[in-house]
């Protein structure tokens, strides 16, 4: 079983976790990854852009000119592509990108992310994490405190509104619930802070 050390939130350590093999300790599959990464993100895509075709715009009815003797070039009519005001070419329509992925490949790639941050010594476990109040300068001191990077993700087993408005107005640090966590942002945070209750619930979801 993989190992991490808590800390409080002056940044002591305090003890020792052990945690679970059949979340932290997997083999990290990149493909499951990619895969998870890439639905996530087709799936925030709205597909709503659209533009008009030549078959739309209006006008155009009648020949601008007759097709020969004029010295110009032949034209059919005014709403073809290269006139202003004209359709566009392979115009974009309205259209699903969402992407399916099987719900094996989804927990498969949740643990391997979980996986490459324990193994990138990117997480950090806390024993507890509460604030009496919203106040953005005691967060900034607790992440300071434990030497988390500029890009954080703060991960809690249950809402906490002082933590969510201590953090929101940090620029680069996110925060989140078990229940609402996800591969993207696993990976795109460099430090992974999450608490012991949290790490429980993970691995209550997940194993």
């Amino acid at each position: 079983m993989p190992k991490v050390n808590v800390y409080n939130m002056l940044g002591e350590q305090v003890g020792e976790m052990e945690l679970s093999d059949n979340v932290f300790g997997v083999d990290v599959n990149h493909d499951a990854i990619h895969l998870v990464v890439k639905s996530h993100l087709a799936n925030r895509r709205q597909g709503t852009q659209s533009a008009k075709t030549r078959a739309e715009v209006s006008g155009g009815g009648r020949k601008p000119w007759r097709q020969k003797g004029t010295g110009r070039a032949r034209q059919g009519s005014i709403r073809a592509p290269q006139w202003t005001g004209g359709g566009i070419v392979f115009a974009p329509k309205p259209r699903d990108y969402s992407l399916k992925v099987p719900k094996k490949v989804k927990r498969l790639a949740m643990k391997s992310a979980l996986t490459s941050k324990v193994l990138s010594n990117e997480i950090i476990v806390l024993d507890e994490l509460k604030l009496a109040e919203p106040k953005t300068k005691e967060m900034v001191n607790i992440l300071t405190n434990i030497k988390a990077s500029k890009k954080a993700l703060i991960v809690m087993d249950e809402k906490d509104v002082n933590i969510i408005k201590s953090a929101r107005n940090i620029p680069d640090v996110e925060t989140t619930l078990v229940n609402t966590l996800n591969v993207y942002d696993i990976l795109k945070y460099d430090s992974f802070i999450i608490t012991k209750d949290a790490v429980k619930k993970v691995e209550e979801v997940f194993a």
